[in-house]
């Protein structure tokens, strides 16, 4: 009898447990399914019952970036937009697992728990996204990073409106013509390495004296008298027993934080960390989001890193001008930058950018009708100050405060070029990054993407407007 019992028991124990389980199932499977379906892993699902059947992808003036026509997916008709915008849109391969058609697939394509795939033509809504960013735009940096030099060069730029966080333009190099993608092997595969990673989105760099913006605000926080110091350069100085130097050794005589900025000078930015102390450069870059991810739509930002030793006044030295090394090293996200520069110019507030303008059926009520988060990642005030000592650019007809960078990262490689900042203009609230991998200065290098992207942003953002 006690065994009939506790077999009885046993019994009841693993029924229940059993139906639990089918429960937890069913329950997951209807809340998640369409995560399970937009995993990379799941890339059969591009085949015939897939992207074949999904909907538009077009730009923020409904320019057709990815469509289905005749039963195949077909993109833009410019070749140089197809690769600038290959990132942002995707291919069919659905190896950029960052891209539109990866994040969003089933939304595109219609799934439904009940139907699959499989929906009756006449029961399907439609399934198109548009998107914030301008193809034009995005075809003038691919083209300025791939022609506009001595060779093709590696690298990010994005532009983003800083009050709304519409991303106007999204360009990463390496990339390919996801109408016509390539067959990578052995003997080509350096010449796509890195190519099925968004450089905006997923890749940190080192920034040089893009840094330097971090270090000010620091300065401009916990330094009372910071306006009426003044500091000697002499190109090169022993801090913390080894020598610190500005780039080429350049002398800058006697100058005052805004000059300090206007002409790069790593002396008094490496004295600045050393004065301020690790403890203040870490609170500083922890509040300005260094050390973290921020969410754009559904895909996570990498992290950068700043991290300032506490007993080694050389390394904290170099961090405060971007160039730490080791565990101390310094890294930053393009976009991440491109936020941070928002937030200057938008009295501290930084606006999440966005690449979705609008979408049909689920997609509008999970993205497209979210309200942008925002961070406050500086007082006003502090803010304010930190955009009045940054040099200021003429650009596309445009008011812009800016910061170069030149960021050493050796390995025999030349430095990286970056430019970033703000247009001051209402009428084209844009704030922006670039980074030219392995290739010099970054008056050289960075300012003529920028350049000609920004130009072509405000042509079109005002062209709208009339």
């Amino acid at each position: 009898m006690k065994r009939t019992l506790r077999r009885s028991t046993l019994i009841l124990i693993f029924t229940i447990a059993f139906i639990v389980g089918i429960g937890f199932f069913v329950v997951e499977l209807a809340v998640n399914a369409k995560d399970w379906v937009d995993q990379p892993y799941n890339a059969h699902i591009s085949g015939s019952g897939g992207l074949e059947q999904a909907g538009k992808i077009l730009d923020r003036n409904d320019a057709p970036l990815a469509q289905t026509i005749d039963g195949e997916r077909v993109y833009h008709e410019n070749e140089f937009v197809r690769k600038a915008l290959l990132h942002t849109v995707g291919d069919n391969s659905l190896n950029i697992s960052t891209a539109v058609q990866s994040k969003y697939r089933s939304n595109l394509t219609g799934y439904s728990l009940i139907w699959g795939l499989n929906m009756p033509q006449s029961m399907r809504s439609s399934r198109d996204i548009t998107l914030t960013v301008d193809a034009e735009t995005c075809a003038s940096a691919y083209n300025m990073l791939q022609t506009g030099f001595e060779e093709p060069k590696r690298g990010a730029c994005v532009i983003y409106n800083y009050k709304t966080g519409e991303v106007i333009c999204s360009v990463s190099t390496p990339g390919y013509d996801p109408q016509d993608p390539p067959r990578i092997t052995e003997e080509n595969e350096s010449l796509y390495d890195g190519v099925y990673l968004d450089n905006v989105l997923s890749s940190t760099f080192t920034p040089g004296s893009i840094f330097k913006i971090v270090t000010a605000a620091a300065a401009i926080e916990n330094i009372p008298d910071i306006y009426e110091r003044t500091w000697y350069c002499e190109g090169i100085e022993n801090i913390g027993g080894h020598e610190v130097h500005c780039y080429n050794e350049t002398a800058h005589g006697e100058i005052n934080i805004q000059e300090a900025m206007q002409h790069s000078c790593n002396i008094v930015f490496a004295k600045l960390a050393v004065e301020l102390g690790s403890d203040k450069m870490n609170a500083m870059a922890e509040k300005m989001g260094i050390n973290m991810s921020f969410e754009i739509d559904d895909v996570m930002t990498a992290k950068g890193h700043y991290n300032a030793p506490k007993n080694d006044e050389n390394t904290l030295a170099w961090t405060g001008v971007g160039q730490g090394v080791g565990e101390y090293e310094d890294k930053v996200n393009p976009m991440q930058m491109a936020i941070i520069c928002g937030a200057v110019a938008n009295q501290g507030t930084a606006v999440n950018p966005s690449y979705i303008k609008s979408g049909t059926g689920d997609l509008l009520k999970e993205i497209g009708m979210k309200p942008n988060k925002t961070y406050s990642l500086l007082s006003a005030d502090t803010a304010s100050q930190v955009g009045n000592i940054m040099p200021t650019y003429s650009i596309g007809g445009l008011t812009v405060r800016a910061k170069t960078g030149t960021a050493e990262v050796g390995n025999n490689k030349q430095p990286n070029a970056w430019f970033v900042g703000y247009a001051t203009d209402a009428d084209c609230p844009l704030a922006f990054a670039c980074v030219v991998q392995d290739s010099g200065m970054g008056g050289e290098y960075a300012i003529p993407v920028i350049e000609a992207t920004l130009s072509t942003a405000a042509e079109r953002l005002r062209g709208s407007m009339n």
